[in-house]
C-alpha cells in the first residue's frame, strides 16, 4: 500500500534528469497532491484571459467599441493565474534556478542548499511578505477600493485577495519541499517505504558504478606503459635468459672452431 502511495505520488512529477529527487514523506504528499490540485484548476485561468482578450480584439476592431473593463478583467485574471501557479511550479520544481555551481554539485550537497536555502532564505521571506501583503488586502477590502477609471471595475481588493492566498500556498510547497530534503538527510520525517527502497537502491546503484570506474581506472594504468618503467633494467628471468643464450651462442662458436682444426 505504502508503495502504490509512493508511486501516486509521483504519477504527476515531471521525469526530468536535471531535477533534483528527493524521498516523498506523508505530509509532504498530501500538500504535494492539494497544491497540485489548485494549480490545475487554477490553469483554466490561462484560457479566460485568451478569451477576454478575443473579445476585447474583436469589439474594438470590429464594432469599433473599445471596454477599460475587458483591459482590467484580463489583466485581473492574469496576475491571479500568475500568482496561483507559483507554488505549482515549485511542487513541480519547474521554477527558475541558477545552475551554475548547483549541477557541479552530488546528491547530498544538493540536499543541503536545499534545506538551508529554504529554511533560512524562502520560508523567512515568504512570511514576512505574507505578513505585509495581508495588511495591504485587509486595507483595501475596508475602504472598498475600486478602479479610478469611469468604466472599470468596481472591486479592485479582490486582486488584492490573491497576494497572501499565493504566500500562503508559497509557504506550503516550500514546506513540503523542506520536509523531503530533511528525509533525505536525516531520515526523518520517515520516507514512504517505496521511497526507501528507491534511494536504497540508488545508492547501490551509485556504489556499483563507483566501484566499476575505479577498476577500470586500475586496469588503464596497469595497461599503460609509465616514462619511468621504460627506463628501468630489465627483469632478472629475462637476464639470465639472455645469459643463457649467449653461453650457448659461445659454445657453438668453440665447437665450430675446433672441428676446423
Amino acid at each position: 500500500m505504502a508503495e502504490s502511495e509512493s508511486e501516486q505520488s509521483m504519477s504527476h512529477m515531471p521525469d526530468l534528469s536535471h531535477h533534483l529527487h528527493l524521498p516523498t514523506t506523508r505530509t509532504s504528499l498530501f500538500l504535494d497532491r492539494l497544491l497540485d490540485r489548485i494549480g490545475s484548476w487554477a490553469s483554466w485561468l490561462w484560457l479566460a484571459v485568451m478569451a477576454v482578450i478575443l473579445l476585447s480584439v474583436i469589439m474594438r476592431y470590429a464594432f469599433g467599441q473599445g471596454s477599460i473593463m475587458l483591459e482590467e478583467i484580463t489583466w485581473h485574471i492574469y496576475g491571479a493565474a500568475w500568482l496561483v501557479g507559483l507554488s505549482y511550479a515549485l511542487v513541480h520544481d519547474d521554477h527558475v534556478r541558477v545552475d551554475v555551481l548547483h549541477e557541479m554539485f552530488s546528491p547530498r550537497t544538493k540536499a543541503w542548499v536545499e534545506f538551508f536555502g529554504i529554511l533560512l532564505l524562502l520560508l523567512p521571506f515568504l512570511c514576512v511578505f505574507l505578513w505585509d501583503s495581508i495588511a495591504y488586502f485587509w486595507q483595501a477590502f475596508e475602504l472598498g477600493e475600486r478602479s479610478q477609471a469611469p468604466d472599470g471595475l468596481p472591486a479592485r481588493w479582490a486582486l488584492k485577495f490573491f497576494l497572501p492566498l499565493s504566500l500562503l500556498l508559497l509557504i506550503g510547497a516550500a514546506f513540503a519541499r523542506l520536509l523531503k530534503s530533511a528525509a533525505q538527510l536525516f531520515g526523518r520525517p520517515a520516507p514512504l517505504h517505496g521511497e526507501r527502497a528507491l534511494a536504497r537502491r540508488a545508492r547501490s546503484l551509485r556504489g556499483r558504478r563507483g566501484r566499476a570506474r575505479r577498476r577500470r581506472g586500475r586496469a588503464g594504468r596497469a595497461q599503460a606503459p609509465r616514462a619511468h618503467d621504460l627506463l628501468r633494467p630489465p627483469p632478472a628471468q629475462h637476464r639470465h635468459r639472455r645469459r643463457r643464450v649467449g653461453a650457448r651462442r659461445h659454445d657453438l662458436r668453440r665447437r665450430g672452431a675446433h672441428r676446423r682444426r
